[in-house]
């Protein structure tokens, strides 16, 4: 009897977790680990969907227009638009986390590059974590699209 409550639980706890991310199964595998990104470095009041949108759209322009081939895609989901998703298209773009952090790490190269960080004098103190979260995304999901998926959620002030 214990047995089969204890199955019944996972059952229903796995089903749960699962009804709350309806991306998972389809744009990425189950999250296979979580971390939080709190720092905040400013905010911006009109960071709306269609500012995320936009700059999803920035980044999928610039990737299809390099001469090199595509490695990993963006995508912006949610009614708001607030879940950025990075599925990566081959088998070594992502093969590890860490191979995912340091994308990321090089992605910050090109955001600090931006205007924006030089008008607000964020060129040396902000990150691409911290872009997506004066973007007002919730969350980020990094994926190898096959194993692993990690998520990063954005908190605010």
């Amino acid at each position: 009897m214990i047995r089969l409550f204890a199955t019944l639980s996972l059952c229903l706890l796995g089903s749960l977790a699962t009804a709350q991310d309806r991306y998972v199964g389809y744009y990425y595998p189950p999250i296979t680990s979580e971390e939080s990104f709190e720092r905040v470095v400013r905010s911006i009041p009109r960071a709306g969907r269609e500012v995320r949108v936009d700059f999803v759209n920035v980044l999928t322009t610039a990737q299809l227009t390099s001469p090199k081939p595509l490695r990993f895609v963006f995508f912006a989901k949610g009614q708001d638009a607030d879940k950025l998703i990075l599925t990566a298209l081959d088998d070594d773009v992502f093969s590890t986390l860490f191979r995912a952090r340091a994308v990321m790490a090089q992605m910050t190269v090109s955001v600090r590059k931006g205007g924006f960080f030089r008008s607000q004098d964020l060129q040396t103190v902000a990150t691409f974590y911290d872009m997506l979260q004066l973007l007002q995304f919730d969350t980020l999901v990094i994926t190898d699209g096959e194993t692993w998926s990690h998520k990063v959620d954005f908190k605010r002030e």
